[in-house]
């Protein structure tokens, strides 16, 4: 009974120092809030319209408005593996928004991932970048929401399964994941560099798409930028530091600034969830901002992916593919994959067609979709959708067809890759 009694105590003893670390790294860098609010925050025009610029920056309207909703006014669901999580209200409405928020409370959230009542925040709203946002910018995001017009709507309750949805859950998550800090710049880069740094890893908040997630859902910052499936949206974010996904470091420092400034550039163009952070935010950014994003990406240090042997797909997938192409594809891309300049893009050559992951082609090919409306590219040229008009056999074909012509060399695709992706899981 004795020994029993021991290895209870050892175990509660354990329990509590478990919990007291959990609570020790939720609370780490978090600083008592002032009594007094910041300077900044009372709101000056100027200060006022440096926020708006650093909204879009950021892309908060983009989450924080529902279809059909007043900006700002939340209601919007993310999707996550986990449940749904509903962005917040925040217009300075004083019952629903954050007419009662202080500027200091704002900065905790942005920089610690906490609320106004204390409670933790869920990184669907991704802190752990927004961590990396200095207090100036904070609080001139936060005057430019409160210069918003109030608007009543109650934040939606999120929808997320046990035991996700408790917050001892959520402590557990940030105590192994989430790290709050200032991003430090580096001395031995310039200062486009460090700039295009900060909005890349901060504001920009790109490693959230574009970096594998674990099965918690975290990233990993030793395996930033290197790709990764959009958890429930089902499109394949590519590697910014692969030169044989959506690295840049080959292309001209106008060639970036051109696809972030329009959504379309010599050597490709934005689709999928990409056109969206294109046409809300990035089209906004001034020259300087983004000449600073096309360093910083350019010099990113690239990872070589060793892609797997392909092997040549079978002479009849290649024929049935051939057929689907010359019926459906050809009067736009052109017969010899050549595209059509300023119009659609060439299929001969192009690394978004030949990327190991094949989600983003099927995805094309079922869905359709349109770069981006922006000033420099007022009227896209789209793809139709093919869903209703191609069978899986037909999309796998011709998939496979288009990445091993015209000099391209690419893995198959198989009619359980087409499925899947009709069903919203990735090949």
């Amino acid at each position: 009974m004795s020994r029993l009694l021991k290895a209870l105590a050892v175990l509660v003893l354990l329990a509590a120092a478990a919990c007291a670390a959990v609570v020790f790294l939720n609370l780490r860098d978090e600083a008592p809030l002032p009594p007094q609010d910041s300077p900044l925050a009372q709101g000056t025009a100027q200060v006022v319209r440096r926020g708006e610029y650093l909204a879009r920056a950021g892309n908060c309207m983009s989450c924080h408005t529902a279809q059909g909703g007043a900006p700002f006014a939340g209601g919007r669901g993310v999707e996550t593996p986990f449940g749904v999580v509903f962005a917040s209200n925040l217009t300075p409405d004083v019952s629903t928004g954050i007419g009662q928020w202080t500027a200091a409370e704002f900065w905790r959230a942005m920089h610690n991932g906490r609320s106004r009542n204390g409670r933790l925040l869920y990184p669907a709203f991704p802190y752990p970048n927004y961590t990396h946002v200095t207090r100036d910018d904070s609080d001139a995001i936060y005057a430019y929401l409160r210069s918003l017009p109030p608007v009543q709507r109650p934040n939606t309750p999120h929808a997320l399964a046990f035991p996700f949805s408790t917050q001892a859950a959520l402590a557990g998550w940030r105590a192994l994941f989430f790290r709050p800090g200032a991003l430090e710049p580096d001395p031995q880069q310039s200062a486009d560099w460090n700039r295009g740094a900060y909005l890349v890893q901060g504001l920009g908040h790109c490693a959230a798409c574009h970096s594998p997630r674990n099965a918690f859902g975290a990233t990993s910052e030793s395996r930033a930028f290197r790709g990764g499936l959009i958890p429930v949206q089902n499109w394949y974010a590519p590697a910014l530091n692969a030169p044989t996904e959506a690295g840049v470091a080959g292309w001209t420092q106008d060639e970036v600034m051109a696809l972030l400034r329009t959504g379309v550039a010599p050597r490709g163009s934005v689709i999928g969830p990409m056109a969206e952070v294109v046409f809300r935010s990035t089209q906004y950014l001034d020259d300087a901002d983004l000449r600073a994003i096309a360093v910083y990406l350019r010099a990113l240090p690239a990872h070589e992916r060793q892609a797997p042997v392909a092997e040549a797909p079978s002479a009849s997938s290649m024929a049935r593919g051939g057929t689907v192409y010359a019926q459906q594809c050809a009067q736009c891309h052109g017969e010899k994959g050549d595209g059509r300049a300023g119009a659609f893009p060439p299929l001969a050559g192009n690394r978004a067609v030949m990327m190991e992951n094949p989600t983003n082609l099927i995805r094309m090919v079922l869905l359709g979709g349109y770069p981006p409306t922006t000033a420099g590219n007022p009227r896209p040229f789209g793809m139709p959708p093919f869903r209703q008009a191609l069978s899986d056999e037909e999309v796998a074909s011709v998939s496979t067809y288009v990445r091993n012509t015209w000099g391209n060399r690419a893995a198959g695709v198989g009619t359980m890759d087409v499925y899947r992706a009709r069903e919203g899981r990735s090949p």
